[in-house]
């Protein structure tokens, strides 16, 4: 009977070793495994967090086909012409005169005289323009946004990037 329960006992210790180590296995299997999800994780954040691609386009080409544009993100280079109020409080594509100021551009089609593009409605907040108030009509631009909508037919732009080609005179940015 001894020998039986010393068997017995070699068998339930033995069998305690090999579950202790079997358990080890999954545990390190089991970080592993979650060390491969965390790091597909943090990938599928980046991707999802990456800035937004822009499309190159010319000003006269957005004002040709609004629609192709709707939604879509932009980058164009222009041509300052002024600060303007025009398209603010316009209900069917609301941007808040309070929060905004729109910005006007020159046609670059237009070579003997200065005329605006009135077509394109360009917006930007109003805590971002200012860092800009030195801007002189005839400074080159370079303008990132978004088409947020083709409202009578014209396309509306909010600005998210405002950048200085090449200034008249030299610009303070804060």
């Amino acid at each position: 009977m001894k020998k039986s329960l010393i068997y017995i006992l070699a068998v339930i210790l033995i069998g305690a070793g090999i579950y202790s180590a079997f358990d080890a296995e999954n545990s390190y299997a089991q970080q592993a495994a979650n060390k491969t999800q965390t790091q597909k994780t943090i990938q599928n954040t980046a991707k999802t967090q990456q800035l937004p691609s822009y499309i190159e386009v010319k000003p006269l080409d957005i004002v040709a086909n609004p629609q192709f544009y709707l939604n879509k993100n932009i980058k164009m280079n222009a041509t300052f012409d002024k600060f303007s109020t025009l398209g603010l409080d316009y209900k069917p594509a609301l941007r808040k005169s309070e929060d905004y100021i729109g910005i006007l551009i020159r046609r670059d089609d237009v070579t003997d005289h200065v005329m605006p593009l009135a077509e394109m409605k360009l917006f930007i907040k109003r805590s971002e323009a200012e860092k800009f108030i030195d801007l002189e009509t005839g400074d080159k631009i370079s303008i990132e946004g978004k088409v947020f909508s083709t409202a009578m037919g014209d396309p509306w732009i909010e600005i998210t990037k405002l950048t200085i080609i090449s200034s008249k005179k030299p610009i303070k940015v804060s």
